[in-house]
């Protein structure tokens, strides 16, 4: 049950994460001559970035256990 408690309270957290990707992106892209990017391609980059850095984090914290 805990496990279902934990996804649900990650999911404000990625809309944020989303929001705040969407407005960092938007402040740097001119110094590097990219476009912005709107609010649903910063949620699709925010969860490519969580689907890599999430088996990172798992992988890092059971080494640090040993």
């Amino acid at each position: 049950m805990m496990g279902f408690f934990a996804i649900m309270s990650a999911i404000p957290g990625f809309f944020f994460c989303s929001f705040l990707t969407m407005i960092f992106w938007g402040i740097i892209a001119p110094d590097f001559g990219v476009e912005t990017v709107g609010y649903p391609m910063a949620m699709l980059m925010t969860i490519a970035l969580w689907l890599v850095v999430a088996p990172l984090a798992k992988a890092a914290s059971s080494v640090k256990k040993r």
